[in-house]
């Protein structure tokens, strides 16, 4: 049985009932208040036992997991983890252990595979062994914050990416940040750039337009418009100008599109629509600009002169007026038009004054606007001027094609760009071979100097003549040239002309007429000596037969000396007065062979063989024999004396054609070149008493034979005398007899 308190005890014991009781209601009332903390707390709370398994959780919690209360208690924590890193959980735990509380961010993953990024702060052993955790939803804070830092990462990139200029600014205008390309565009880098402000590089034109963007901005919000920065060097930069207020930490930004080649571009095309304006209305070539049904829609002033018309007028007219369109060439030329945009080409044109024009025009498919451009240039006077032209360059060709004389064009070079049939005949070539040679590459060694010496002569004065000898094949040859250096610019002409045989006609024309003055010359002479001469003679035969004593040496010389000038007189008469000669026809032979009879003896006393060569078979010479033997006596005569010593005298006769040659070789000491000419000038002789009415005399009578005799000579070796003969005597040659 229990015992009972007594009276007193009982009485004492009532005050610690009261105390206990009162600290219970406290404690519920403290436990009501956690519960209602716990249960409305709007963060999660979670109790979990050392198994990580929850124990208890709160409504907010249920939220976060997205599960019944139920469903929760019981399940262990760490399902909910298999999104993070076993190394962080580890780690986690670890600190967990070590401090006893720990703080950090966690994903969770829920069974319907949604994902939540929370926070949670965890404190080990809260209730005795159980540990609380309290966890906060933070995943649209995350997603916000990632969208944030994707967007100043994407702001950042387009910021240093971007074409246009951007700048961020402070309400006075001092840069407080600026992009690599503004930096580029004022050719500053941006550490200089962030030290300076906008007022710095605003042209002063445009200072009122800067205040008032910088105000507009302000007030707006935004403001648009256009400055124009000037560079540390000097150049300007002009930029269309975009602002926004308060986008980057409460300071301004501004989007600066640099148009410095745009507006260049457009005040370039402003003074190029000027200039074509001017152009259109002070141009000489009529323009037309014409629809797509060929009606004028403008024209210039030129155009009304050009199609007689006043503008008022022209511009209601159609083009296809001026024009027969039904012409197959006017029809193909607007087709051509319309398939290629463009055509150049030339048509007559009917004026309405009844003229017609020969225009040439220039067609350009929708080259202003849309509509049509053409451009006319009356070229009906330079047509004609051209027909002119051509016509006048083909009497020049005609004239250079059949001229007498050589003609070559040369450059300034001295190469030849046209050269006629004659030169090129001259010269043993075709055009196409002279072309780009030079002349002095065609001509002779020999004959180059005294042609430099032309072209000299030519580039200082303007023009130049002279003659020049050649060389061609042994047998020389004069040519005559003409040179003048601008017959067209650039351009210099050369003509020449084979002036040896009229330079051998002047000299037998100077033989002549020496003869013709010796002839009178010897008619006086022999007449007024021949008187006296007889009288001398008929007195020294009567003194030789009356004088005593031994004189006969004397009377010899005197008698020997008067018949050499007899027989000189005789001579004379020969060129005197015509001789009575006949001509037949004669053995040529027959002719040489008698003569070299007659002479034979006197060929003997020098010890001078004659070696005689004909050719059998010759044709009958037309001549007079008595004349030709005169000359072969003369020559061989002279070819004996010119052998003192004795030698060799060689006479051929050959046919060459309708003429024979007789050929009479010595081998004498040979005559100078430059004394052949001379040979049958009248007293010019080699010989210490000779008179030369030799040579002159044979040189009269084969001239009188309608022949010619040639001299072939070289010093020390011999002389060959050739001289040719026709054969026959032509009809005109007789009648040039009578």
């Amino acid at each position: 049985m229990a015992q009972s308190l007594s009276p007193r005890e009982e009485q004492n014991s009532t005050p610690d009932v009261r105390l206990l009781e009162e600290e219970n209601r406290r404690l519920k009332e403290r436990l009501n208040s956690y519960s209602i903390i716990f249960e409305r707390s709007l963060d999660a709370i979670v109790i979990l036992n050392k198994n990580g398994e929850f124990v208890d959780v709160n409504e907010a919690a249920c939220k976060l997991f997205e599960m019944d209360k139920f469903d929760l208690i019981g399940r262990s924590f760490s399902s909910f983890l298999e999104l993070v890193p076993p190394d962080i959980l580890l780690f986690q735990r670890s600190m967990l252990q070590k401090f006893g509380s720990f703080s950090d961010e966690l994903l969770i993953k829920l069974p319907d595979d949604k994902v939540k990024h929370v926070e949670f702060s965890m404190k080990k052993d809260v209730f005795n062994e159980f540990d609380l955790v309290m966890m906060r939803d933070v995943s649209a804070h995350k997603a916000l914050e990632r969208e944030r830092i994707v967007h100043e990462f994407l702001f950042r990139d387009v910021f240093n990416r971007a074409v246009d200029g951007i700048v961020i600014f402070d309400e006075f205008g001092r840069f407080i940040d600026v992009n690599p390309a503004f930096s580029m565009s004022l050719n500053l880098e941006k550490g200089k750039l962030l030290n300076l402000s906008f007022q710095q590089f605003v042209a002063r034109e445009c200072a009122d337009e800067f205040a008032r963007l910088l105000s507009e901005v302000k007030e707006k919000g935004t403001a648009k418009g256009e400055l124009s920065l000037v560079r540390l060097d000097g150049t300007v930069k002009m930029f269309e100008l975009t602002a926004t207020s308060n986008v980057y930490s409460g300071f301004y930004m501004a989007i600066m599109r640099d148009v410095t080649e745009r507006k260049n571009m457009e005040i370039k095309l402003q003074k190029s629509e000027e200039r074509f304006r001017a152009i259109f209305e002070q141009a000489h070539e009529a323009i037309i600009i014409w629809d797509d049904f060929g009606y004028i829609l403008n024209a210039n002033p030129a155009a009304s002169r050009t199609f007689e018309l006043p503008l008022n007028l022209l511009v209601r007219r159609n083009l296809l007026d001026f024009v027969q369109y039904g012409d197959e060439k006017v029809k193909r030329i607007f087709s051509e038009f319309r398939r290629k945009g463009e055509i150049r080409d030339e048509l007559t044109f009917h004026m309405p004054n009844g003229e017609d024009k020969q225009l040439e025009f220039t067609m350009k498919k929708g080259a202003i606007d849309g509509y049509h451009l053409t451009i006319f240039r009356n070229v009906s006077e330079r047509r004609k001027i051209e027909r002119e032209l051509r016509e006048s360059e083909q009497k020049f060709r005609s004239i250079f094609d059949h001229a007498m004389d050589g003609i070559l064009l040369w450059d300034e070079k001295h190469r030849i760009i046209d050269a006629n049939p004659i030169a090129c005949e001259f010269f043993s070539a075709t055009k196409e071979a002279l072309l780009g040679q030079t002349v002095m590459e065609l001509v002779p060694e020999r004959a180059r100097r005294q042609l430099n010496k032309l072209f000299v002569q030519c580039e200082r004065a303007g023009e130049a003549s002279g003659e020049v000898e050649f060389s061609d094949e042994g047998k020389g040859k004069i040519v005559e040239f003409s040179l003048k250096k601008e017959v067209i610019p650039g351009v210099g002409m050369m003509r020449f002309r084979d002036v040896t045989e009229r330079k051998e006609m002047e000299l037998q024309l100077r033989k002549s007429d020496t003869l013709n003055v010796v002839g009178e010359l010897a008619a006086g002479i022999a007449h007024e000596i021949r008187n006296p001469m007889t009288a001398l003679k008929g007195f020294i035969q009567l003194l030789q037969g009356s004088v005593g004593g031994d004189y006969s040496m004397y009377f010899n010389v005197i008698m020997s000396e008067l018949k050499r000038i007899e027989s000189i007189i005789t001579e004379f008469l020969v060129l005197a007065k015509p001789q009575a000669v006949q001509y037949k026809q004669n053995d040529i032979c027959k002719i040489m062979q008698d003569t070299i009879d007659l002479i034979s003896a006197q060929a003997m006393m020098h010890n001078v063989q004659i070696i005689a060569d004909f050719e059998r078979g010759l044709p009958p010479v037309y001549c007079e024999p008595n004349q030709l033997k005169q000359v072969f006596i003369n020559i061989l005569k002279n070819a004996i004396e010119v052998m003192p010593k004795g030698g060799d005298i060689t006479v051929r006769i050959t046919r060459t054609g309708r003429h024979v040659r007789i050929s009479i070789t010595d081998q004498g000491c040979g005559i100078p070149k430059d004394k052949i000419k001379k040979l049958g000038e009248p007293f010019y002789t080699t010989k210490e008493r000779g008179t030369g009415l030799g040579l002159m005399v044979s040189y009269k009578i084969i001239e009188e034979h309608r022949g010619k005799i040639d001299v072939e000579s070289e010093v020390g070796v011999g002389t060959t005398f050739h001289i040719t003969l026709p054969i026959e005597r032509t009809e005109r040659e007789d009648n040039d007899d009578n």
